[in-house]
This record gives structure tokens, sequence and C-alpha cells, in this order.
């Protein structure tokens, strides 16, 4: 792995954070496409395939999946995401980079599509284990923590541990239910038009998702007939029992 793909990767993840700060968990198709400038190159995210690989990275940066995917790629409720080929051919030159990824435990951003045009960010992603007879990569999502112990790794000077993997199959469940929030956020703020049901804020950032039965509830499905879009004033009011909604 090359000094610019190495400090790429930091300067990615710190990217993302900002990104999110300004737009949201959901980044995006032309933010991820735009990428940002790190020492002179461009880093773009994404590209017409799944898996993709920066001009000036020597490895992939990132994994997305897709709305209308022909692969079947799933987060699982035991905690590893299960990433599929790039086609059928294992030595296809981006299966092979993200094999690299996973020799070498190298993080990677995981870009999960919740709508046509919008992705929610995963990082730093790893690649726990390679199946060329299922032609699938399981993934697991890890924390910033980890990232350290990348660096280390990297240098020589650390190995993976058991305890490496515990932590990450528990981060990765928890991945998953950001992205089912996000989903619902995304379906129901779309249905309201980007604008609060009440006063009509159209500021998208400044918008929630709020459960009209509470998620909690047996019967608080995350449907779009189960929630309204709030502005952040009116959700409290809402969740304060200071407004509520007529069964019509």
């Amino acid at each position: 792995m090359t000094a610019i793909d190495f400090e790429g990767r930091r300067a990615t993840f710190a990217w993302l954070a900002e990104q999110i700060e300004i737009h949201g968990e959901a980044l995006p198709y032309f933010v991820l496409q735009q990428g940002f400038l790190f020492q002179g190159n461009r880093i773009h995210l994404v590209g017409p395939q799944g898996i993709f690989k920066p001009a000036s990275f020597s490895l992939p940066i990132s994994i997305t999946s897709t709305i209308k995917s022909p692969y079947n790629d799933v987060l699982g409720s035991d905690g590893v995401l299960r990433y599929s080929y790039r086609g059928d051919d294992a030595m296809h030159h981006e299966n092979v980079g993200v094999r690299e990824c996973w020799r070498n435990q190298v993080p990677l951003v995981y870009l999960h599509a919740i709508t046509v045009g919008k992705y929610v960010p995963l990082w730093p992603a790893f690649v726990a284990w390679d199946s060329p007879t299922d032609l699938t990569f399981l993934v697991r999502i890890d924390d910033s923590i980890a990232l350290e112990s990348a660096t280390n790794l990297a240098l020589g000077s650390a190995v993976s541990s058991n305890d490496d993997e515990i932590r990450r199959g528990y981060i990765t469940v928890q991945a998953k239910r950001r992205i089912h929030q996000q989903a619902f956020r995304t379906r129901v703020i779309t249905a309201y038009r980007q604008q609060c049901a009440l006063c009509r804020l159209k500021h998208e950032v400044l918008l929630d998702a709020a459960h009209i039965v509470p998620d909690s509830d047996v019967d608080g499905v995350p449907t779009v007939s189960n929630g309204l879009a709030l502005c952040k004033i009116h959700h409290a009011a809402f969740d304060k029992h200071l407004l509520t909604v007529r069964p019509d």
C-alpha cells in the first residue's frame, strides 16, 4: 500500500465525517462522486462499478450496494455483510483488490444505498473473509479505535485478534440499525416532499422522521404510513405529547 493510499484513507474518513455534518447521514451520490482534493489528487469514492479504486490508490477505497443490484449483498443479523464478487471471476482485478484489503486488513468505506442516489457511508469496514466458492466477501464494520490497530498492523507492529472480530460483529449490528433508521427517514421525508408536515419548513437537514406509533411498540413499523416528516421543534413537541394526530 502506497503512502498516499494509506494517508488518503485517513483523509477520506475525516472528509466523510465533515460531509455528514453538512448533508446528514445519507450522502448524495454527487457528493461522493465529486470527492475531495488530497495532496494534489482528487479522491472520488464512487464510480460505475461497485468496487472502486481511486487512480492514486493501490487498493480499493469503497464497496457500494445498489437498490436494483444484480448481486445479493446482505447485511445480516449475525453482524456480517455478505458482499458479492464483481462477476464470477475470482481473479478479476477488482476482486483481487478487495482480497488484498483482506490479507492486509486495509480499511474500506461501505456505501449502503437506501434510495436512488443516496448512500449511508460506514467506515472503517474490514474484509473478514474471502469465500471464492460463494463468490462472496464477508465484511464487518468497525470504529475509529480500529484505525490505530490497522495502522500498527500495516506497519508490522501488531496482529489482528479474536477481540477485533467480536467488536466488529457488535458494531456491524449497530450499523444495520442505523441503515434501517436512515431508510425510514428518507422514505418519510420524500413522501412529505422535504418539508415539515406542520410548519412546512423545507430545510431537509432540520427535518426528522417521527414514528406515529413508537418504534418500541409492536405496531410501530418503519413504514411511511407510520411516519411524519417534522422539523426538530415539532418533533420534540410531538414526543412530549404537546401535539398529536387523530386516526383520520
